[in-house]
């Protein structure tokens, strides 16, 4: 596997080579000092370029980053289309093991660029078309304090899609189920936790990208549960997970409100309820 000054100075090596690239920043986590550090890291690079109709035309150019396992290119996809509106992007795989993601800007685009990736760092730069970036440090990615509206809308949408969840259990349909359960309600349940996490350490630290980073603050009785309520392999099995989500969701958010003076959500002992009585009317 190449090593992290290899490919740096092979990024930079293409850069150079190329007429139409202008500058070239990092950014992702390794962008990030707080970021652990492992050989998993994406190379999150952008190109800033006069033109990219020509390397998007003709990408021999990438060649020289070596073999590749698995690639895709989002803005060319038509089952997954993906717009960055000038922007453009090679993600690549090696077979090394390095992955690169490699972002094609227009010196046009740059102001939309920086909007969305405001921690980053310059790597080469002789034009100084990046010395007007915004200036920003690691707190970009800390979890955001919520409002007491923005908590009540989170306990809403769970205890509203935890209905859905119980209507696919009572038809049996297991993937419509599971769906609402993991990617709605633990997504609720997960947003709920980051929030706990923030009052906890003053909003000062980040959970990171799908919350990856979470078990760093979470007891490690609160992380067990999490894990429990990931079997969603039967009926039955969701049935279960769904009850112990709600029991999990019920005791957070009850914690949050009453920590912060806000308000609870007045439908979730009912919706438990629900939960409980359609589970004994619709045994698996």
């Amino acid at each position: 596997m190449r090593s992290t000054e290899e490919m740096m100075n092979l990024i930079l090596q293409v850069a150079q080579e190329l007429p139409q690239v202008r500058a070239v920043a990092l950014n992702g986590s390794r962008a990030n000092a707080e970021a652990p550090k492992d050989s998993f890291q994406d190379f999150d690079i952008v190109y800033v370029v006069t033109e990219k109709e020509h390397l998007i035309a003709n990408q021999n150019w990438l060649r020289a980053f070596g073999d590749v396992l698995v690639e895709q290119q989002p803005e060319n996809s038509v089952l997954f289309p993906h717009s960055l509106g000038e922007r453009y992007t090679f993600l690549r795989q090696f077979t090394d093991g390095n992955r690169l993601d490699l972002m094609l800007c227009p010196v046009s685009a740059l102001a939309e660029w920086w909007q969305d990736n405001p921690l980053m760092t310059v790597l080469w730069d002789p034009e100084e078309l990046l010395a007007e970036r915004p200036l920003v440090d690691s707190s970009v990615y800390w979890v955001k304090k919520p409002s007491a509206a923005e908590f009540l809308d989170s306990c809403n949408e769970f205890w509203w899609v935890a209905t859905y969840v119980v209507k696919g259990l009572c038809r049996g349909e297991l993937f419509y189920a599971s769906d609402h359960l993991y990617e709605n309600c633990r997504g609720e349940l997960l947003r709920l936790l980051s929030w706990q996490v923030g009052f906890a350490t003053d909003f000062e630290v980040s959970v990171g990208k799908n919350y990856k980073y979470l078990a760093r603050y979470l007891p490690a009785e609160t992380m067990a549960k999490l894990y429990q309520l990931q079997d969603l392999t039967s009926l039955t099995k969701i049935w279960e997970s769904l009850i112990a989500t709600e029991e999990l969701f019920s005791e957070v958010s009850e914690a949050l409100a009453q920590g912060q003076g806000w308000s609870t959500f007045q439908s979730a002992k009912g919706v438990q309820d629900y939960t409980i009585e359609m589970r004994k009317k619709f045994p698996c």
